[in-house]
């Protein structure tokens, strides 16, 4: 997790004025394309706009599918839209394979532990006796084990 000193390509650094050079763009374009929801820049206490990396980097998209492909904003907006599900469903998948790698080993495990105590179910009479265990946060775990006699 970054500090608040870190600069991330998300962090709203950029003035209007700043993005609109980094971009191409002239400021009034920026402040069509943030009314329209192209571009979300941060804002300051005083409501001023401030741009991050990866705003620049969607304004000079936002261009370029304008200018060379010819796509109007209603559709580069979907685009956009469209992009950022995109990359939402990837992290999701990368997710839910971590998590499904994870439970594979759990269940591995767990099948281990299965299998021995299968084995010792099959060697009671060789002295295997099983043992109960008991949690450490359950409150039985205050009382004395009883004794078979």
């Amino acid at each position: 997790m970054p500090n608040e000193f870190e600069l991330t390509d998300d962090t709203p650094v950029y003035v209007i004025s700043v993005a609109a050079q980094l971009s191409g763009l002239h400021p009034q374009t920026l402040r069509t394309y943030d009314r329209l929801g192209l571009v979300s820049p941060g804002r300051t206490a005083g409501r001023g706009r401030r741009y991050s990396v990866r705003d620049i980097l969607i304004l000079r998209e936002v261009q370029r599918l304008s200018q060379e492909d010819g796509v109007n904003l209603s559709g580069i907006k979907r685009i956009l839209e469209l992009e950022g599900e995109w990359r939402r469903n990837r992290v999701m998948l990368a997710e839910m394979h971590a998590e499904i790698s994870q439970l594979r080993a759990e269940l591995e495990s767990t099948r281990a532990v299965a299998a021995r105590l299968a084995a010792l179910l099959r060697d009671k009479s060789g002295g295997g006796a099983l043992v109960p265990v008991r949690r450490a946060d359950h409150p039985s775990a205050n009382r004395p084990a009883e004794r078979e006699t």
